[in-house]
């Protein structure tokens, strides 16, 4: 099983350089199955509903969200009709939408592989999130990732998390119960991908989709200004140095690693 996945997409930049790079990414990967994070696609913070059935359209099978997944009210509203968009599973029950799902191959794929089952699952760390607040990862790992490996050998996590020591915690943890954790949240690609000793395929950071030449996405003057004022401002988004990241697995049929390699792709404005 090969999967790519697209760090996280920020504002229309995001989303452009994402529609921008396919064709291309197509000849260069041969995937079965397609992740995109879309956590700050619209406006930089959150996914708003026509962004995500854009993102859809253009070929993602599966769409992840983390500590932005309520942001916009449009998608909210919609969440439980939404099935392909997850936000974090270790939120509260009686949030809407859902944090894992068992998906199929062959809507976006390149290989031959079609029909066979593939799980996806979003989990939310807890340091440094102070507008959502999530139940510990850690106690509803085991039995989340234990329920969807009975029904597919291959699960990936997405471990939208700040801090990385609570990462690399969660590597460990998750080693051998899954085929991959793959880190997200902070817009900046890590180097320290690797293959754990059970089998599970884990990076850092997966990167961020849109503008390099910025602050996690945005104009540089904005955030600097933000530090100095005190006021937040997501809004001015930064269009200089175009470029994909992600990550590109390969699973084999029992459902542990055989590689992962970080993927960055340049696109033209």
């Amino acid at each position: 099983m090969k999967i790519l996945y697209v760090a996280e997409l920020v504002g229309k930049a995001g989303v452009f350089t994402y529609k921008k790079a396919l064709n291309e990414l197509k000849q260069r990967y041969k995937w079965d199955f397609l992740i995109v994070c879309a956590d700050g696609a619209t406006g930089g913070t959150g996914l708003g509903r026509s962004h995500a059935a854009y993102i859809r359209k253009l070929g993602a099978d599966a769409i992840t969200l983390g500590d932005f997944c309520f942001y916009k009210k449009d998608l909210t509203e919609n969440l439980d009709k939404t099935r392909y968009v997850l936000r974090p599973e270790n939120l509260n029950p009686e949030t809407p939408g859902v944090g894992s799902h068992i998906f199929k191959t062959g809507s976006s794929g390149e290989v031959s592989r079609v029909n066979e089952k593939i799980a996806v699952v979003v989990f939310l760390g807890q340091n440094s999130f102070n507008r959502i607040h999530a139940n510990s990862p850690f106690a509803i790992m085991q039995p989340t990732l234990e329920r969807l490996r009975q029904q597919t050998p291959y699960v990936i996590v997405d471990f939208h998390a700040q801090a990385s020591a609570e990462k690399k915690t969660f590597f460990y943890a998750a080693d051998g119960l899954c085929s991959a954790v793959i880190g997200s949240h902070t817009r900046v690609q890590t180097a320290d991908e690797t293959i754990m000793p059970g089998g599970t395929a884990c990076i850092s950071d997966a990167g961020r989709t849109g503008s390099q030449t910025s602050v996690g996405g945005c104009e540089t003057n904005s955030r600097i200004k933000e530090f100095i004022s005190g006021i937040p401002d997501w809004t001015k988004e930064a269009w200089d140095g175009l470029e994909l990241q992600g990550v590109y697995l390969d699973i084999g049929k029992d459902g542990k690693a055989l590689s992962i390699e970080r993927v960055r792709f340049k696109v033209e404005r």
